[in-house]
Parts: C-alpha cells; structure tokens; sequence
C-alpha cells in the first residue's frame, strides 16, 4: 500500500530565522565532521568538495559540505543585513592574553 509523505515543492524557497546561538551549534557540527575526517590530506579531501559532483562524495563530505552552504549563507545575510559586528581576539604572546579554560 502507497503511503503519503509531504515534500517541498522544486521551487520551493525557505526564510528561516537564525540566531546567534543556533549558528554556533551549526559550527560545532561542522567542526565535529571535521575532526571525524580520517585521511592525512585533509586538503585534497575538502578540495573535492569543489571538484566533483555531490552525488560522487562520500557520506562524510556530503554532510560537511551541507553544513558549509548553511553556514555561508547565514554569514552572507549576516553581513548583508549588518547583523554582525567586528572584534578583536587576543592571541597566545599578545599582552593581556588569558588562555582559555574549560568550567
């Protein structure tokens, strides 16, 4: 027996609101697929990110590409919509740096 599903539209395009909290999970999961990259050219491995088709990548390139789009896309309408603002980070040997610490 056929069951029935509901399916955007081909054409379909979503807004979706994004906060800043929800972007920095998005980040964290792309840092999670990161880290769960097993190869020692990790840069011919993004490469093909750029190179092939989607359907040719594999699971795990897929899943960081996807996450990539997102994440470039919040930022391009972050940036857009001035929704963002500029800081400095102190780095390891500048004056005043603390070195962070997990609670």
């Amino acid at each position: 027996m056929a069951i029935k599903v509901k399916e955007m539209k081909d054409d379909a395009i979503v807004d979706i609101k994004v906060n800043k909290n929800f972007y920095f999970m998005m980040k964290n999961v792309s840092m999670y697929l990161f880290k769960h990259i097993k190869t020692d050219d990790k840069e011919t491995y993004l490469n093909e990110l750029t190179t092939k088709k989607y359907e040719e990548l594999d699971d795990l390139q897929r899943s960081f590409y996807t996450i990539a789009l997102f994440l470039a896309e919040v930022e391009k309408q972050s940036i857009s919509n001035e929704l963002y603002e500029e800081k400095e980070i102190l780095q390891p040997g500048d004056e005043g740096y603390v070195a962070p610490k997990l609670d």
